[in-house]
């Protein structure tokens, strides 16, 4: 277990979670991410990461333990400036976005959610970061690329301008120099804008190129966390060793 600190933006205290009747998915998981310094989550499929990330989001609820947002539980009734100060961006460019409407409205869709004006201009700006010129807006998804479709995506999650953003796989599913372009603009967005990421990969490289801390998680358990480059460098734990010699890495 970490120390949490009231200076986090975003804090699972010991947090479970496990369907009815099931095994538990995640057991006393403790995980603090502070502002300007980039977290991420790694660990095999199925050791829980995506079910801790869904209950940072907010998405569900723990079993155990409490989630925490600038220093107080996360509830219904924080959920709204929640919103405004987190978003997420997913995996699968593909199916994150709505092919049936314009992207216009898709980069729009958090601003319209969160009650805050939806001008275009605002949407031509968030395209504008994430390298896109202003015609993308009255265009449709499938006019574009893997890569372009994951840039719109950034776009979305950041119109409303968050504090952080949780990444779930967010160049898995892109090719090699796509991917690498796309960690650039993640790392580009965190310097010009203040963004603070929590990034859940497999890709080991790419965490080292975006975070500070990393946190590894084995069968819903943390297993080891600490500085990138000390869990990295000199791992403690064997699992944390296994998945340093089996994980892919980005190349330089």
């Amino acid at each position: 277990m970490v120390a949490v600190s009231e200076a986090s933006i975003l804090e699972a205290d010991r947090v479970g979670f496990a369907y009815r009747g099931g095994a538990p998915v995640l057991s006393d998981v403790s995980l603090a991410v502070r502002p300007g310094r980039n977290v991420a989550l790694v660990g095999e499929s199925g050791a829980g990461k995506t079910t801790l990330l869904r209950i940072l989001l907010g998405l569900a609820r723990p079993t155990s333990g409490v989630v925490r947002f600038d220093g107080s539980p996360l509830n219904r009734a924080r959920l709204r400036s929640y919103r405004r100060a987190a978003q997420a961006v997913f995996q699968d460019p593909y199916s994150s976005l709505d092919p049936r409407q314009r992207i216009g409205r898709i980069v729009a869709e958090p601003l319209r959610g969160l009650g805050l004006d939806a001008d275009p201009k605002r949407v031509a700006t968030a395209l504008d970061a994430v390298g896109l010129p202003a015609d993308t807006a009255g265009r449709y998804p499938h006019e574009f690329s893997g890569g372009q479709r994951q840039r719109i995506a950034i776009a979305r999650a950041i119109v409303c301008e968050p504090r952080l953003l949780l990444a779930d796989e967010p160049v898995s599913a892109l090719d090699l120099t796509t991917r690498v372009r796309i960690v650039d603009l993640l790392a580009e967005l965190r310097a010009s804008r203040g963004l603070t990421i929590l990034l859940v990969s497999h890709d080991l490289g790419v965490v080292a190129e975006l975070c500070e801390q990393t946190a590894v998680l084995e069968s819903g358990r943390l297993v080891e966390q600490g500085p990138t480059q000390q869990i990295l460098g000199a791992p403690t734990h064997p699992y944390t060793r296994k998945l340093l010699a089996s994980v892919p890495r980005l190349p330089s």
